[in-house]
């Protein structure tokens, strides 16, 4: 049952609340900013704080629980469970859009790939996030990016926070007594932030150049990139298009569609 518990994300999905809330409630219980102004009755800042924590929070459930994009068929054959020696001998199908996956035996659409955690294939796989415990896909990664971004702003908010709090002593056994706690959070927060800041640029990098992770990664050995050179992107629309294509809710974007270079016009 514990394992079965485990595999469900619940753990790391506890964790990172627990996490979370710890570190908040320390910033609020100690003489920082958000204290004092509590204090003053000022309580505009503690609130916006507070709500964007939540943000937070919701936002990380969202993309954590939310369908990433698995592929999805009804003409299931044979038997599951193959290994990859035998997934390899699966002749392909001559257009490089159908590969054959011989773990979930169906046709993967081009740009997707099959999750050895998640034991499914998910339409334009990025990667296998673990702090999430799901893949981060077609369905969740614009979600997954927003995610980032509200989680810098909330970490780089707490970083300053955090050091307004730090009180002065006269020994340095008297300042970690008075500042434990607080240097503790202090401690989380940057190593956090660093982490964000890195996730974020080299996803926005790759937004913007219409890759995934797993496609920059492993460009050599994908079917539809290997004969690419390194510089050449076939579904590269140029930076505008491809953030426009990412970011924008009101349409269907066909992830699928390769571009030769200098035409606009899909292979």
């Amino acid at each position: 049952m514990a394992k079965n518990v485990f595999r469900s994300g619940f753990l790391v999905r506890a964790s990172h609340t627990l996490l979370t809330w710890i570190t908040t409630l320390i910033l609020f219980l100690h003489n920082t900013d958000v204290r004092r102004c509590e204090e003053k009755g000022e309580l505009l800042l503690p609130a916006l704080f507070f709500l964007l924590v939540v943000l937070s929070v919701l936002l990380y459930f969202a993309v954590s629980l939310m369908d990433p994009g698995f592929v999805l068929s009804e003409n299931v054959k044979g038997v599951q469970g193959l290994d990859e020696e035998t997934e390899s001998m699966i002749p392909e199908s001559p257009t490089p859009r159908l590969r054959y996956c011989g773990y979930c035996l169906l046709q993967q659409p081009m740009r997707a790939k099959h999750c050895q955690m998640c034991k499914r294939c998910v339409r334009r796989f990025d990667h296998h996030c673990p702090w999430m415990e799901n893949c981060v896909g077609e369905r969740n990664h614009r979600w997954f990016i927003m995610y980032l971004l509200v989680q810098l702003l909330a970490l780089l908010w707490a970083l300053h926070i955090a050091l307004s709090g730090v009180s002065p002593a006269t020994t340095w056994k008297l300042w970690f007594k008075a500042n434990g706690f607080l240097l503790a959070a202090l401690g989380v927060i940057g190593v956090f932030s660093v982490v964000v800041v890195l996730l974020l640029g080299c996803h926005l990098y790759l937004v913007s150049i219409n890759y995934t992770t797993w496609e920059f990664m492993s460009h050599h050995r994908i079917s539809y990139l290997k004969n690419c050179r390194l510089e050449e992107n076939p579904f590269d629309r140029g930076v505008l298009c491809n953030l426009w294509d990412f970011f924008c809710l009101c349409g269907t974007v066909m992830w699928e569609k390769m571009y030769q270079r200098n035409t606009p016009n899909p292979v």
